[in-house]
């Protein structure tokens, strides 16, 4: 391809890209190389990656180009470029979640997610960033410093996947890699205006073997997924990440597709009265008349299945285990969104019982199965993504009523991770002012061609997804 097309590259989706690689009308090399461009222009004034190693990205290609000379297979994601979050170790990278204590802490090995997405041909652009400890749904920490919504500088890119979210909605890259264990893949997705799966727990492999292992809600909430520009991009970037590996004990090598299911959908915009912004609700029904149009039935429902009370007890499975010692290290590490967010949360941390722990885990099983149970009934479930719009940046540091804010619209996020469901957040649009718009969809565990089918069907009928200009 000459130079004069060359530029478009960078804007191409990951499907397009890996076909006109295959075909050979592309090199891996060349779309690197657009890739790199974009982010020398880009990334300065958002801060999305910050590690990038333009030798190595360009090596990789390179390699990805061999392969086809040869004659061999490059894999489904031939040479598209991703971003890697700094969360997850990648090997000769430093597995640094955001803090200056593990700044010097480098990977030996690819996290299995990791080795996945490059087995599968991907080429990695760099490392995006995050809060410090991944806990908030905003980011900035004292390692890597602050990262910026490309779409408005004043909201926040979301959290703690933010740096990917906001790579990829700038056009750094065409696939994000990003975790999620209260919203941290589908916030960033919603605050950037692209789209976000968190795929069932169980379905993506992932292990750090830099660090110890994870604590009680790590193990059984955290899930890593892909955030990208199309609906198609996203299926097939889950596709290459959704392969079992033996150092992750929860994996299940389940099929990525199941049987028919009826075309019946809940919608709720107000989940366990929730205050939802009007504009979220307006694009909910939105979505739902385009799922009609598809041929699909949709009940609007006043109530689903537990949201906040599955809220309260992810986070006290997440922050309650041990929340001594992650305070001990909020402290050492000094970074002031940590502290806020174990602060804000001291006092009703240290309400729960001396048995809350084992008592959460015994109530997870049974919202979860209540949430099974109603899938049977209706297979997909439209609800918002947030009861509110996106955040002004960094607003849960400002006054306590504000922190409390950001927690209780946030509960459509913090909850389903309890269940072990799988939950796309699907851009809509934008507000005039441009502020992203977007649902979420949950659908049966295992059952994300679900949610994939049901995304195609509102997201066809929808204007495509733009990159940001910065």
């Amino acid at each position: 391809m000459n130079d004069t097309a060359e530029p478009a590259l960078w804007s191409l989706g990951a499907t397009q890209i890996a076909a006109l690689v295959r075909s050979r009308q592309v090199s891996a090399r060349e779309v690197a190389q657009a890739g790199l461009s974009r982010l020398e222009a880009v990334n300065p004034a958002i801060n999305a990656v910050v590690e990038c190693r333009p030798e190595e990205t360009l090596a990789a290609a390179e390699a990805v180009d061999a392969r086809i000379a040869r004659g061999e297979d490059p894999g489904s994601l031939a040479g598209v470029p991703v971003t890697i979050k700094v969360i997850v170790d990648q090997r000769g990278y430093a597995t640094t979640n955001g803090l200056t204590s593990q700044k010097d802490l480098i990977a030996k090995t690819d996290n299995p997610v990791v080795a996945n997405l490059l087995g599968a041909g991907a080429v990695s652009l760099g490392r995006s960033n995050t809060p410090a400890f991944s806990y908030r749904w905003f980011t900035n920490n004292l390692l890597h410093g602050h990262t910026y919504n490309p779409r408005r500088k004043d909201l926040t890119p979301g959290g703690s996947s933010g740096g990917a979210g906001a790579a990829v909605a700038a056009g750094i890259g065409a696939i994000a890699h990003g975790t999620d264990i209260a919203g941290s893949v589908r916030y960033p997705a919603y605050a950037c205006g692209v789209h976000g799966l968190r795929p069932s727990f169980g379905r993506i492999a992932a292990h750090n073997s830099s660090v110890a292992e994870r604590d009680i809600g790590g193990q059984l909430m955290a899930t890593s997924g892909p955030l990208a520009r199309s609906v198609g991009d996203l299926r097939l970037a889950f596709t290459a990440m959704a392969k079992p590996d033996p150092r992750d004990i929860w994996s299940v090598p389940a099929p990525l597709h199941g049987p028919a299911v009826d075309r019946r959908a809940a919608l709720c915009l107000r989940p366990d009265g929730a205050r939802t912004d009007p504009a979220l609700e307006q694009t909910l029904l939105q979505s739902a008349e385009k799922l009609r149009a598809a041929g699909w039935i949709v009940d609007e429902l006043d109530a689903l299945p537990p949201i906040a009370e599955a809220a309260r007890m992810q986070v006290t499975l997440w922050l309650g285990h041990d929340y001594p010692g992650k305070l001990a290290a909020a402290q050492a590490e000094g970074d002031p969104g940590a502290l806020r967010v174990l602060e804000g949360q001291a006092e009703f941390i240290r309400s729960l019982a001396p048995d809350a722990i084992p008592r959460a885990l015994i109530r997870r099983a049974e919202i979860a199965r209540e949430w099974a149970l109603f899938l049977e009934r209706y297979p997909l479930v439209l609800l918002p993504p947030s009861s509110e719009l996106p955040f002004a940046d960094n607003l849960d540091l400002g006054s306590d009523a504000d922190f409390r804010r950001v927690w209780e619209a946030q509960n459509a996020m913090v909850g389903l991770p309890i269940t072990g469901l799988p939950a796309l957040s699907l851009a809509t649009g934008a507000t005039p002012e441009g502020a992203p718009l977007g649902i979420q969809m949950v659908a049966g565990r295992f059952r994300e061609d679900v949610l994939f089918d049901a995304a195609t069907e509102i997201d066809a009928r929808s204007a495509p997804v733009e990159i940001a200009l910065c």
